[in-house]
């Protein structure tokens, strides 16, 4: 038991460090030796025993029923996908046996649709990997291409980092955004292996990854400095694709009469081969001519 992942335990105690006592409500009298909220703290707000939350957090009641989780996502003041999170890992059932690795592979009509549109467009896996990207995806950022990962960039490619000028914020969202998409398969080895290589390589990953922030990627605005159009306001979509939460086709699109439109109007022009030249049948004869012999 003690050797099997525990991440309903990890992600109640990640949470618990970073409500602080006056969050909660609790006087704080004299030092404190714990970040945010003590264990018997959580149980008494919630409810239960102080018992029965420690064998949560340990892993060795891996049952606790919706009203309990209710009551500590109330605690723990978690929004609506933190909490629906938390009962997705109060549900899961733990795994034995390890997952062979899955092949994501992008719907033919979706490789085309990307293909037409005159916006960035590039379809994203479910552990962010790029999954198919059209061209000027590709000229709004380099790492915008099939097989890249939209979180290694993130962390480890300097150029990407430039891209984005409230880059902090959009590392925060980007984690946060990776593990509402992982859910609780955390025992696919593409998942294992993606994030032990970043945890390794960047401590800003570690960090961020021990919050165990849950966030719904949406629509959102950005601000991008392009290093060849300057600053560039763009709208980015998410969208589903095939009805189901593993892949999402994602589109930069700016506000229509902006100076932001006019830029990505002419990188997207850029990016289209030169028009073949049009055949043409040739006419000599004056306008007006009678070809008739003997007129």
């Amino acid at each position: 038991m003690a050797d099997e992942p525990n991440p309903l335990g990890d992600y109640v105690r990640a949470r618990r460090e970073l409500v602080t006592p006056e969050q909660a409500g609790i006087p704080v009298q004299g030092l404190r030796r714990v970040p945010g909220l003590r264990r018997e703290e959580v149980a008494m707000l919630a409810g239960i025993s102080a018992d029965y939350y420690l064998r949560l957090e340990q892993g060795r009641d891996r049952n606790p029923s919706v009203q309990v989780l209710e009551s500590l996502a109330r605690v723990l003041r978690l929004d609506d996908d933190a909490t629906a999170h938390l009962l997705r890992l109060g549900a899961a059932t733990p795994r034995r046996q390890r997952r062979r690795p899955r092949q994501e592979t992008v719907p033919p009509g979706t490789a085309k649709l990307i293909a037409t549109l005159p916006l960035p467009a590039y379809v994203e896996g479910r552990y962010l990997d790029v999954l198919a990207a059209n061209d000027v995806a590709t000229a709004l950022s380099p790492r915008l291409v099939a097989g890249a990962n939209r979180l290694r960039d993130a962390f480890l490619d300097p150029a990407e980092r430039a891209l984005y000028p409230d880059w902090e914020n959009a590392l925060v969202d980007l984690v946060a955004g990776f593990r509402q998409s992982v859910g609780t398969e955390t025992d696919d080895p593409r998942f294992i292996e993606l994030v032990g290589e970043l945890s390794l390589a960047s401590p800003r990953f570690s960090r961020l990854w021990a919050r165990h922030d849950v966030q719904r990627c949406g629509g959102v605005p950005l601000r991008l400095d392009h290093p060849q159009l300057g600053g560039l306001r763009l709208n980015r979509e998410r969208l589903g694709i095939g009805g189901t939460a593993a892949q999402k086709l994602v589109i930069f699109h700016p506000d229509p009469g902006t100076d932001s439109a006019e830029k990505l109007a002419l990188l997207a022009s850029a990016t289209r081969p030169p028009a073949a030249p049009r055949e043409t049948t040739a006419d000599h004869r004056r306008p007006g001519a009678d070809t008739r012999h003997g007129a």
